[in-house]
């Protein structure tokens, strides 16, 4: 139960970035995707054009202000009953306080890593965190990408470069590198 909001989600984002895409004459598009339903919905809608180069821009994974480790003794210690709801509420906001995607590889940091393997971000661009100076500079680096692939050579739209060969090698890629499996359904 449920699960059928999250496709909901993800295809509203897919009809709202067709949608903008529908409204201009574009040379390319700059997508920033960061949470999970975002990146497939942009990638569908964005596929809705397939003659524009199309880079993803990740914000990266946000910086962890409570470990996992810790945060998980917090949750089962809520579970048994030992702190209450304001403890576990604190620990949470102390696990998750700054931009960008969980502290986790779960499904929004698989999108990131997927995008990478088909070619759709700069390389070496999916886990750096946002705030720094190399995360400023990927994110410039995206945009002369994308403005090197309108024209002449280089040429790449998304349509050429998601095909099924991108879409086997993105699920291989989830698979072998432990991603999450609720991703699966958004590329089948």
């Amino acid at each position: 139960p449920g699960m059928e909001l999250s496709l909901f989600s993800r295809d509203a984002i897919a009809m709202a970035t067709a949608v903008a895409l529908s409204h201009d004459v574009f040379d390319g598009a700059l997508l920033l995707g960061v949470c999970d339903k975002i990146v497939p919905g942009l990638l569908i809608g964005a596929l809705h054009y397939g003659h524009l180069p199309c880079v993803f821009v990740p914000a990266g994974p946000m910086g962890t202000g409570l470990s996992n480790k810790d945060k998980s003794k917090v949750r089962e210690q809520y579970a048994q009953g030992l702190v209450g709801r304001d403890e576990l509420l604190k620990a949470e906001s102390a696990a998750y306080h700054s931009p960008g995607t969980c502290t986790f590889y779960g499904t929004a940091n698989s999108n990131q890593m997927l995008l990478e393997a088909m070619g759709l971000h700069v390389p070496g661009t999916a886990f750096v965190n946002p705030g720094g100076a190399l995360r400023e500079q990927l994110t410039r680096e995206a945009a002369r990408t994308v403005l090197g692939i309108t024209r002449g050579q280089r040429f790449a739209p998304i349509g050429r470069v998601v095909d099924e060969r991108a879409i086997v090698n993105a699920i291989v890629t989830l698979l072998a590198t432990g991603g999450s499996t609720n991703h699966l359904i958004h590329w089948v």
